[in-house]
């Protein structure tokens, strides 16, 4: 997420914090890897309405096609499954930490959210009908 917004010239104090409890799969339950979380909320920054009535068809349509091709070079969206741990109880925790399972797996899926969030996002916007 941070990645993302420097590389999009947006900067909030805000934006480091908001993600700090995505590791682990949301706070460490295993559940949607925090690179995808953080990735899908990249999109919003950029594509997100403004007002509810808003349309919400382009950040919906990113967010898919995000979260297809992750899926299709990692194996997963879940932290769980990408890391084959459990996160959620301390001795899943110490076992991930003193793994290679964060070089080995983390580091890379992220680097795949960064890569593909950041070719979504660069993408030229079609032109608009008249």
């Amino acid at each position: 997420m941070l990645a993302v917004s420097q590389e999009l010239g947006i900067e909030s104090e805000v934006i480091p914090r908001i993600a700090t409890a995505f590791g682990g799969g949301i706070g460490g339950r295993g559940a949607v890897c925090g690179a995808v979380v953080g990735s899908v909320m990249a999109i919003g920054l950029k594509h997100g309405r403004e007002e509810a009535w808003q349309p919400r068809d382009k950040g919906y349509a990113l967010a898919q096609e995000f979260c297809r091709r992750f899926e299709q070079e990692t194996g997963s969206l879940y932290c769980r499954e990408l890391t084959e741990m459990d996160l959620s109880t301390e001795e899943g925790r110490k076992a991930f930490y003193s793994s290679d399972v964060p070089i080995r797996v983390c580091l890379p899926a992220a680097g795949v959210a960064f890569r593909l969030v950041m070719e979504l996002l660069r993408r030229p916007d079609p032109p608009a009908d008249d």
